[in-house]
């Protein structure tokens, strides 16, 4: 883990996109500002740990007979649009 001090104002890099700016210090918390693409998700960890405990919950209630299913009708899907695209 890499620790930096930092003021109100200053900030770190991350790669060449994503940007931590220390916004404000009061008591013994501190805001932080983020300047990251959109294509980047930012969650603090509560909730990213909250959303990849509900997609391994979803992903264990799959059962094979819904995937296969699924596969059907994806394949159904697949060959309509095959075939209104040599239309």
């Amino acid at each position: 883990m890499l620790v930096l001090a930092r003021k109100i104002n200053e900030s770190i890099m991350i790669g060449d996109d994503i940007e931590i700016v220390v916004v404000d210090i009061k008591g013994d918390q501190v805001k932080l500002g983020i300047r990251a693409p959109k294509n980047v998700s930012i969650h603090r960890t509560e909730i990213y740990q909250e959303i990849q405990d509900q997609n391994r919950e979803a992903a264990q209630s799959v059962s094979p007979d819904k995937l296969r299913d699924l596969q059907k009708l994806l394949g159904k899907e697949k060959k309509k649009d095959e075939e209104n695209s040599s239309s």
